[in-house]
C-alpha cells in the first residue's frame, strides 16, 4: 500500500438541528473494464488525521507549504463526546470505501496504512495524488461543530492563493456534486446548512485547506457527519453505518469516474 496522509479537518460554527437520518439503499455503479492497454483508474483514498498525531505535537505543528502560505503539518480531529476519535473513524470507512471501490475495478491508494502513526503532514498528502496520477482523490474526515448542528458537506477546492490548483477546480467541482448526491442517498443524512460559506446545502468551497490548495488532480474532502451532534455521534459509531457511508463514498466516486469512461 503506497502512503502519505491526510488533508486538514474543517471544524465549524453551529447552525439548527435536522429530523433524524433513514438510511437508504443506492444503486452500485461499475467502472466499465480497462482494456489491456488501459490501466484502472486510480484513486486516493485520505483518512484524516492519525492515531499518533496527539502524542507528537512538535511534528504536527510543524509548518509546511499550503499554497501561498504555511499551516501545521497536521491535527489530530475531533472525536464524540464518549471519546470515539476522527481519525479512527475515517480509517475505518477509508477501508472500507477500498474495498468496494477494488471490487469494481478501481486502483485504490490509501494515504496512510494504519492509525497509529504520526501526519504524515498535509503537503506530502497531496503529493500522494499527484504522484499516482489520481483521477480523483476523496479526504474522509467528520466534522466536530456545535451539538446542535446536524448533516454532512463537502468541500471541493477554490482558487489557491498561489493560483496552483485552477486547472481542477471545475472537475472537482463535477466530482464533489456526485459525492455529494450519493452518500446522501446511501445515508439518508441531511445535507448540512450550519455552515457559514456554503455553496448551497451540503457543499462549501474553500481556499484555506492545504491539501485541496495544493491538488494538481481533482479533490473533495467530505466531512461525513457531526461527531458532536449525539444522533450522528452514535451513527459515526456504529459499525453498520460506516459500511453505509462507504457504500455512499464508493458511489460518488464511481459515478464520477463513469463520466469519463474512467
Amino acid at each position: 500500500m503506497i502512503t502519505l496522509a491526510a488533508l486538514l479537518a474543517a471544524c465549524s460554527p453551529a447552525a439548527s438541528p435536522a429530523p433524524a437520518p433513514t438510511p437508504a439503499a443506492s444503486a452500485e455503479v461499475r467502472v466499465a473494464a480497462p482494456s489491456p492497454s488501459t490501466p484502472a483508474p486510480v484513486v486516493v483514498l485520505d483518512p484524516g488525521h492519525n492515531g499518533g498525531n496527539a502524542a507528537n505535537p512538535a511534528a504536527i505543528d510543524a509548518l509546511v507549504p499550503a499554497g501561498g502560505f504555511e499551516k501545521p503539518c497536521n491535527t489530530t480531529g475531533t472525536s464524540t463526546d464518549a471519546g470515539y476519535p476522527e481519525h479512527a473513524y475515517a480509517f475505518d470507512v477509508a477501508l472500507r470505501t477500498a474495498d468496494l471501490l477494488r471490487a469494481r475495478g478501481v486502483t485504490v491508494v490509501l494515504t496512510r496504512d494504519d492509525d497509529t502513526g504520526v501526519g504524515p503532514c498535509v503537503d506530502a498528502r497531496a503529493a500522494i495524488a499527484d504522484a499516482a496520477g489520481a483521477a480523483l482523490t476523496v479526504s474522509i474526515h467528520a466534522d466536530g461543530a456545535a451539538a446542535s448542528a446536524r448533516g454532512f458537506h463537502v468541500v471541493e477546492p477554490a482558487l489557491a492563493p498561489d493560483g496552483g490548483n485552477a486547472a481542477v477546480l471545475a472537475v472537482s467541482d463535477v466530482a464533489a456534486r456526485d459525492l455529494l448526491a450519493s452518500f446522501g442517498t446511501a445515508t439518508g443524512l441531511p445535507r448540512a446548512d450550519y455552515l457559514g460559506d456554503l455553496v448551497e446545502p451540503g457543499l462549501t468551497r474553500r481556499s484555506d485547506l492545504a491539501g485541496l490548495n495544493l491538488a494538481r488532480t481533482p479533490s473533495v474532502l467530505l466531512e461525513s457527519a457531526n461527531m458532536r451532534n449525539a444522533e450522528e455521534a452514535a451513527l459515526v459509531s456504529d459499525p453498520d453505518f460506516r459500511a453505509t457511508a462507504a457504500r455512499g463514498i464508493a458511489d460518488g466516486v464511481t459515478a464520477f469516474l463513469a463520466r469519463d469512461g474512467s
